[in-house]
């Protein structure tokens, strides 16, 4: 606030002396000029009443001679003083307007509100550095989660686009160089509730910058990075980044996934799914040979993640010195017929657009399309306000980067324990993956499942540590109980238990006795979580659905019942 002040009096030092100078000698001469009072004696005006006469004449509000009529010197005078501090006052009002539209003074005014906005916040917040289509996904979901965010970037359409957002809370947020430590220091870096930082600009350089300037200002923070190569990967890990998501080889390992365990694939479409997104459906894509358009980063992540028993990959590249391909790597864009044909489409089995153009990706889609019909497509989006295109394009699976950070951003911060549970899941096989599939597909409407967590404390299951403290045992069956009707179960399938002495279980069965400081990992329907809830969290439900019981609450129903405890 005080550069703020500082700017503008710096600013309008000029135009204020105009106008004092206008003032002091329009009230000198009126307090110089002659004239008589009403008995026709010599009169003249005092300090006082210059300035007040001055003062609402200059401001041409005009309310008449004052104290007595003037004389023909005084109203010369007057005519004047009038025209020189109106003018004063036209050359003020026109340089502070001139002040206002200054880009550097919207600058600093936007700076000083911005950080003001971040001084406010008493709740937990994360600082967002990046604000295209997987920054901008993430403030959403947060946000509708009743999450604080502050967003940075350097570029302001970003910014102003985000101020046009009806979000439930208010997002402060600042065009700003994301490089520049003081400008993560006044998003709130240091404050007390800052809960983490992501670095997700499209620029590596930036993000590693980001995360060497928050590990060593606020070593303790938690610190999520997206990183498109294997050597700023690397940088980043070195300096402690807490996570480093690479979109390219995250996409390659879950289409790998399609083919060593369709399942395992399912599992992690549905539990990482948005909100109100539609349900996954389950496409098996052929082996076989597959061309690979495009042998940038994500090229070469989809090769390795395809190089094993039973597929073949054709490279077509534009420029083969550039990108490294291979010998045998057919010269092309893809774009061309003729490309495609000398790769073999005819017969391939799939195709993977993977440019960094989404008119070519497309392109090739389309041309690769009309050869061979029975084609698996995969196409790499570049950016979001192509949706519509390529959803019309109907194409088997699309790589959106953005996207892809998003969601997985979104389940580190919101569900960690999702990650955990899919990490572990990994390693099983799909015969343990089908039994989940059919398991939740039992408790499936048209829409993916909700997930949620539970820790047997205090704060989250008052009833449940209760009845745990009073040697009542509790099992993970119980939980699964509709509070309503003890015969019936909760549309929602346990997917992960971790005991308080990191002893993970998959899948815990529904007779596991529960313990204090259990972590507990469900799916299934938004109404499940809410009974659930109401059963921790109430000792009458919980005992109910233990004992198949409905016992009387109160002392006095108690007595009346005959029951003399609980």
């Amino acid at each position: 606030m005080q550069n703020l002040i500082y700017l503008l009096l710096r600013r309008m030092r000029l135009p204020l002396i105009v106008v004092i100078l206008a003032y002091a000698i329009s009230i000198l001469g009126m307090v110089l000029a002659p004239g008589v009072d009403d008995q026709g004696n010599p009169w003249n005006m005092n300090f006082f009443h210059a300035f007040y006469f001055v003062s609402f004449m200059g401001s041409t509000i005009g309310f008449g001679e004052i104290p007595y009529p003037f004389s023909d010197i005084q109203r010369m005078w007057t005519t004047v003083a009038m025209y020189m501090t109106v003018l004063s006052w036209l050359y003020a009002i026109g340089s502070l307007f001139a002040v206002i539209q200054d880009p550097a003074f919207k600058r600093v005014l936007a700076f000083t509100t911005f950080t003001r906005a971040v001084r406010r916040l008493h709740e937990p917040f994360y600082i967002v550095c990046g604000m295209g289509d997987a920054g901008h996904l993430i403030v959403r979901e947060l946000t509708d989660d009743g999450l604080r965010c502050v967003c940075l970037d350097r570029n302001e359409q970003r910014i102003q686009g985000l101020r046009l957002e009806d979000f439930p809370v208010d997002v402060p947020a600042l065009t700003a160089d994301v490089t520049d430590s003081s400008m993560l220091l006044a998003a709130g870096l240091q404050h007390p509730q800052c809960a983490g930082v992501l670095a997700i600009t499209d620029i590596d350089h930036v993000n590693l910058t980001i995360a060497i300037s928050c590990k060593l200002l606020a070593p303790d923070l938690q610190v999520i990075c997206r990183s498109e190569t294997h050597d700023s990967e690397a940088n980043m890990a070195s300096f402690g980044t807490d996570y480093i998501i690479n979109p390219f080889d995250t996409f390659a390992e879950r289409f790998a996934m399609l083919f060593k365990s369709p399942s395992m694939y399912l599992v992690n479409e549905w539990m990482t799914s948005l909100q109100e997104s539609p349900l996954t459906e389950f496409t098996a894509p052929p082996r076989g040979t597959w061309i690979l358009c495009g042998y940038g980063r994500f090229g070469k992540a989809i090769q390795k993640s395809l190089s094993f028993k039973g597929i073949q990959t054709v490279i077509v590249e534009n420029d083969l010195a550039a990108t490294g391909a291979p010998e045998e790597a057919i010269q092309g864009r893809g774009t061309e017929a003729f490309t495609l044909v000398e790769a073999g489409v005819e017969t391939a089995t799939g195709i993977v657009a993977g440019t960094d153009d989404d008119a070519n990706n497309l392109s090739i889609i389309m041309t690769a399309h009309d050869i061979n019909k029975e084609l698996f497509t995969v196409a790499r989006q570049n950016m979001r306000t192509n949706d519509a295109i390529f959803a019309a394009a109907d194409i088997n699976m699309i790589m959106q980067s953005g996207l892809l950070i998003g969601r997985r951003i979104i389940d580190l911060l919101t569900n960690p324990l999702l990650s955990a549970f899919l990490r572990k899941a990994t390693s099983e096989n799909e015969e343990w993956a089908n039994i989940l599939v059919s398991r939740v597909v039992g408790i499936l409407a048209d829409a993916p499942p909700d997930t949620w967590t539970l820790t047997v404390n205090s704060e989250q299951t008052p009833a449940l540590l209760e009845a745990i403290d009073k040697r009542l045992p509790v099992t993970l069956g119980h939980l699964l109980t509709d509070p309503r009707d003890s015969s019936k179960l909760l549309a929602c399938v346990p997917l992960f238990l971790v005991r308080a002495n990191h002893n993970e279980q998959l899948v815990p069965e529904n007779d596991t006795v529960l313990q204090a400081g259990d972590q507990l990992l469900f799916c299934g329907r938004r109404h499940a979580e809410t009974h659930m809830r109401w059963t921790t969290h109430n000792y009458h439900a919980l005992d109910y659905i233990c004992t198949g019981q409905d016992r009387p609450v109160g002392a006095i129903w108690r007595l009346f019942s005959g029951h003399t405890s609980r």
